[in-house]
């Protein structure tokens, strides 16, 4: 008895019973465009146009006068030395932190997901006071270190500390949904051809992660130079010494120096404009490269 192969075509359900793509209706969706602009507007682009305004509204020579005081540089300066510290320093712990989460299954795993998550949830005034409490004269090893002549709070390294802190969750947070993602095949196959680990990380591993991981440190950079809340409590505000760029504006504004205040405030939000310039090209970069890897694997079978 002849058996009859129905073709794939004859599985489809008719074209009348695919129902209709809904759209809402052109007013609704202009409504929702517009509010999203106006919102835009009213709470991203109109405060950078006031910091701008007001950082120039002495001229462009009071501009390049407030931005060369000494104090001025000392706080650029290090802001740029917490953020050249803290960068690295929470690249090195996101990559080893995504890399056991994605590759391995430990006791405690959960715990460290949770963990990575505190400077999320806990208020950065919070997480300076901590610090006081452990490094300050009266803290935990507050005897040890006056011993030692150490001095953490108040000081430099306390400020590294806190940026540290407030920043080492962005670049893991980045890396550990993309390691999962991706698996581990490609990896145990160039293992399996005799490639040693670290060929394979940088071979493999750090060519397919490339973007997130610049896309954590964006965020990681941007965060570590605007930070305020830990730094302020750990920094004791000592001009030209322990004063980041976001404390130098708040002790300029509070003297009435308007128009230096909002000369250093617009350098921040310099960095922020190129940060998200930066993020768009990463996003941009990072869907054709998955676009490309889509259309090679759809090529392929």
């Amino acid at each position: 008895m002849a058996t009859t192969v129905l073709a794939p075509a004859t599985l489809q359900p008719p074209a009348a019973a695919i129902p209709a793509v809904r759209q809402d209706p052109a007013l609704v969706r202009a409504g929702l465009i517009a509010a999203g602009l106006c919102f835009i507007g009213l709470f991203l682009i109109l405060p950078l146009i006031t910091v701008f305004a007001n950082a120039f509204s002495a001229g462009v020579a009071a501009y390049w006068e407030a931005i060369r005081q000494p104090d001025a540089l000392s706080a650029m300066r290090l802001t740029l030395l917490s953020a050249i510290i803290a960068v690295p320093s929470n690249v090195a712990f996101g990559l080893a932190a995504s890399w056991c989460i994605a590759r391995f299954e430990f006791a405690g795993k959960q715990v460290l997901l949770t963990l990575i998550d505190i400077p999320f949830t806990v208020s950065p005034v919070i997480s300076g006071m901590l610090f006081v409490l452990l490094f300050g004269a009266q803290g935990l090893f507050g005897s040890w270190l006056l011993d030692h002549n150490l001095k953490i709070v108040f000081a430099v390294p306390g400020i590294v500390l806190a940026t540290i802190f407030v920043t080492f969750p962005f670049v893991a947070r980045e890396l550990i949904p993309t390691m999962q993602a991706l698996g581990s095949d490609e990896e145990q196959a160039a293992l399996t051809l005799g490639a040693s680990g670290w060929r394979t990380f940088f071979r493999i591993t750090l060519p397919n992660i490339r973007w997130s991981l610049l896309y954590g440190v964006l965020l990681c950079n941007a965060r570590a130079m605007g930070e305020f809340g830990a730094v302020s409590v750990l920094s004791g505000h000592i001009r030209g010494l322990t004063n980041t760029m976001p404390l130098y504006v708040e002790i300029l504004y509070n003297d009435y120096q308007f128009a230096p205040a909002f000369a250093i405030a617009s350098l921040l939000g310099m960095l922020a404009l190129v940060t998200l310039v930066a993020k768009g090209i990463v996003e941009w970069k990072s869907a054709r490269d998955l676009a490309a890897a889509s259309a090679g694997k759809t090529g392929d079978h």
